[in-house]
C-alpha cells in the first residue's frame, strides 16, 4: 500500500471516528498501529480483536481508531502523529520495529500515553512497552512436532533475526531434541512479517528439503495452505488459531490474546491510574493461548502437550532449564538453571545443535 493511500485511510478511519463527546462527556480515544492487514488470519486480526474488545468493554465511553499496513519506520512516525494530532489519549504500537518512531513521537506529545508491543525501550514516562511469553508455546509446539516427525526434519519460517524470534526457535528446538535426540532445524528468515507469497515459498522450500513438520513466525496462513497442499505435513497456528486447516495439517497453535491488557490500559487511562510499567506475560496469565490440539495429535502426545502447558502456566516449569550450551558450545544454563528475563529479552544467539547462523 502507497502511505499516499495508507494516509488517506488513516485520515477517513479518524474522521469517521466522530466527535469526541457523547451523552455530555468526552470520550476516551485509543488509536491502533498495524503491521499487516486485519484480515492477516494471525498477528494483526488479534490485536484487532483486542481493540474490538475494547469498545465491546466501555460502549460509548471509547471511541477506537486503527490503520493497518503501516510500514516500521518513517511512516509509522507519521500515522502515531496524526493519531496525536487527531485526539488519541493513548495509542498502541504493534510490531517492533515500531520501537523507535513511537519513543520520538512520544516526545513531541507528552499527555498521550503510547503502548509499543514487544519493545524494549522507554524513554519517556508516557511509554509502556508490553509483549508475551510466546516462547512457552514455542516449547509445546517443539515437543509436539519432535514426537510426530517421521523425517526427522523441522522446518522453521522466521522473521527477523530480533530476540523475539531467536527465542521461539531455541525454545521449539530444545523441546523438539529432547524427546528426538535426532532432530534438526532447518530455517529460512523471511524478512516479513507478513508476506503470503514469500511464506509459501519458504514453506514450499522447507517441504521439498524434507521437512514434514513446518512451524512459522510470520502472520498469514499461507505456510498452512502449501503444507494442506503438500500432505503428510503438519503445521502450527501462530498468532491466531488458524483453526480453518485443523485437525491437518494444523494440529495446534499459539493464539495472542491481547483483549484483557487492551481493556486493563484503556480503563487506567480513563481513571486516570496509568503509569509506565514494562509487560511480560505468558500461558500463566492467559496472554498466551495454546489453541485445541487435534485428533491427528496421539493421545499420549497430546496428554504430554497438556501437562507441560500446565507445569509452565503454574510455574514449575521453566521453558529454558539447563543444562544447556550455546551454540559455539560455551556454558549456558548449569544443570536446573533457568534463564533470566535479562537474556531472554536480549537473546542473540542458538542454543547447541542448531546449525546456521544469525544475520545480522
Amino acid at each position: 500500500m502507497k502511505f499516499t493511500t495508507l494516509m488517506a485511510s488513516a485520515a477517513l478511519a479518524l474522521g469517521l471516528a466522530g466527535a469526541a463527546v457523547a451523552d455530555g462527556h468526552e470520550k476516551t480515544k485509543v488509536g491502533f498501529v498495524y503491521v499487516g492487514p486485519v484480515g492477516d488470519g494471525g498477528w494483526t486480526y488479534e490485536h484487532d480483536q483486542g481493540r474490538l474488545a475494547v469498545e465491546a468493554e466501555f460502549g460509548d465511553a471509547v471511541e477506537t481508531v486503527f490503520v493497518e499496513n503501516v510500514a516500521e519506520g518513517p511512516d509509522s512516525e507519521r500515522v502515531m502523529t496524526q493519531m496525536a494530532l487527531d485526539g488519541a489519549d493513548l495509542i498502541f504500537t504493534t510490531s517492533f520495529g515500531y520501537m523507535d518512531p513511537t519513543n520520538n513521537v512520544a516526545a513531541k506529545f507528552p499527555d498521550v500515553k503510547f503502548e509499543h508491543a514487544t519493545g524494549y525501550k522507554r524513554l519517556h514516562p508516557n511509554v509502556s512497552t508490553y509483549s508475551a511469553r510466546f516462547y512457552e508455546g514455542r516449547a509445546i509446539q517443539g515437543h509436539i512436532a519432535g514426537k510426530m516427525t517421521k523425517s526427522n526434519i523441522i522446518g522453521y519460517i522466521a522473521s527477523f533475526p530480533i530476540p523475539e524470534v531467536i527465542r521461539g526457535i531455541n525454545s521449539a528446538y530444545i523441546h523438539a531434541k529432547k524427546v528426538n535426540p535426532d532432530v534438526e532445524f532447518k530455517i529460512i528468515w523471511a524478512y516479513t512479517w507478513f508476506d503470503p507469497s514469500k511464506e509459501a515459498d519458504a514453506a514450499k522450500v522447507l517441504i521439498e528439503q524434507g521437512a514434514d513438520v513446518v512451524l512459522q513466525h510470520t502472520d498469514s496462513t499461507a505456510p498452512q495452505a502449501a503444507a494442506q497442499e503438500a500432505g503428510n505435513v503438519i503445521t502450527f497456528g501462530q498468532a491466531s488459531d488458524m483453526g480453518q486447516y485443523a485437525p491437518l495439517p494444523r494440529v495446534s497453535s499459539i493464539i495472542d490474546d491481547w483483549a484483557p491488557y487492551y481493556i486493563a490500559r484503556t480503563r487506567a487511562v480513563m481513571e486516570g491510574t496509568w503509569e509506565q510499567k514494562d509487560t511480560w506475560d505468558g500461558i500463566g496469565a492467559g496472554m498466551v493461548g495454546i489453541g485445541e490440539i487435534s485428533d491427528a495429535v496421539p493421545a499420549d502426545i497430546k496428554a504430554e502437550a497438556l501437562e507441560m502447558k500446565a507445569a509452565l502456566a503454574d510455574g514449575s516449569y521453566h521453558a529454558f532449564t539447563g543444562p544447556l550450551n550455546k551454540q559455539d558450545g560455551s556454558p549456558f544454563l548449569a544443570e536446573g538453571e533457568t534463564a533470566d528475563d535479562g537474556t531472554l529479552a536480549g537473546m542473540n544467539f542458538f542454543v547447541e545443535g542448531i546449525e546456521g547462523d544469525i544475520p545480522n
